[in-house]
């Protein structure tokens, strides 16, 4: 199924969001940024692994699928990863209260101490690289990105209602990508 294009060209200031938004995303997934984090952390994880500990560090214990479903990936890349990291210690499962048959994942200590660990490494290089901004500056930035997302978010949503609608009905819609 094609998503049709807006038929409006973008604004100049769209147009320069989203190439800010794809350098950053850039320089956020190179591998050996990755890297260069995790030995400043003094920790050995993965990519994947560090993106499930920061979505189980944003939440309380839950089930792999909802986990799946909130980082967009099948089960079974959530069922591999959470796998080494029960044996790395750093996430625990325990029954569902909801049904005994079920299981919940949550951080241990020791993944609560990684997932700390990552952010403030993360952060000490943000605060470098930010040192010249202002704190008024700042704080509308956080304002602004927090914003942004939460616009995304709320576009997407749409677009997925909109899409399991056109799924009976034929239609498409319009879905941002970065």
């Amino acid at each position: 199924m094609s998503t049709p294009v807006p038929r409006a060209p973008a604004s100049s200031d769209v147009v320069e969001i989203e190439r800010a938004l794809n350098r950053i995303s850039y320089l956020n997934s190179r591998v050996r940024q990755h890297d260069r984090l995790m030995a400043m952390a003094g920790l050995r994880l993965d990519r994947a692994a560090v993106a499930l500990l920061r979505q189980m560090a944003d939440s309380d214990p839950m089930r792999p699928g909802e986990l799946a479903a909130r980082l967009d990936v099948e089960a079974s890349h959530i069922t591999r990863q959470v796998q080494q990291l029960q044996k790395a210690g750093y996430v625990s499962r325990t029954p569902d209260p909801d049904d005994r048959r079920a299981q919940r994942i949550g951080l241990t200590p020791a993944g609560r101490d990684a997932i700390d660990r990552i952010r403030a490494t993360s952060s000490r290089g943000m605060q470098m690289a930010l040192a010249e901004w202002t704190p008024a500056e700042l704080q509308r930035l956080a304002t602004l990105f927090h914003g942004m997302v939460d616009d995304f978010l709320a576009h997407a949503t749409e677009d997925e209602e909109s899409e399991g609608r056109a799924g009976v009905a034929g239609g498409g819609g319009v879905t941002w990508s970065g």
